[in-house]
């Protein structure tokens, strides 16, 4: 199970940590999003490492392929399903991953509320 959470305390929890929070965020998304997806081959603290040394590219296919596996998901488990895989792309290319964090967040908390 995924935990639902909130999606304007972690925005103001980033901003105050100065970012460190919105890491910790972002594992927990990829990682919650491997789980529920069934895709083992992305885990949270890789992807951020991939990042880190990437100086930022393999965010672009994460945020890519995160949007493919949220799809897949909600499809796999009859909910309302929007492929927004290019949309994550685009505003990770723009620098908008606090939005991309927002959007999948919510996206995950649709999965949540039909575990229950």
């Amino acid at each position: 199970m995924i935990q639902e959470r909130n999606i304007a305390t972690n925005v103001i929890l980033s901003i105050v940590t100065c970012g460190i929070y919105g890491i910790f965020w972002f594992i927990q998304l990829t990682d919650d999003t491997s789980r529920v997806s069934d895709d083992k081959s992305m885990s949270g603290g890789m992807s951020f490492l991939l990042s880190l040394v990437t100086c930022g590219i393999y965010s672009v296919y994460w945020a890519y392929k995160m949007g493919k596996n949220l799809y897949q998901t909600k499809l796999d488990k009859d909910l309302r399903a929007q492929d927004n895989s290019i949309l994550y792309l685009v505003l990770q290319l723009f620098g908008l991953g606090i939005v991309n964090y927002c959007l999948m967040q919510n996206e995950l908390n649709d999965i949540a509320q039909t575990q229950y």
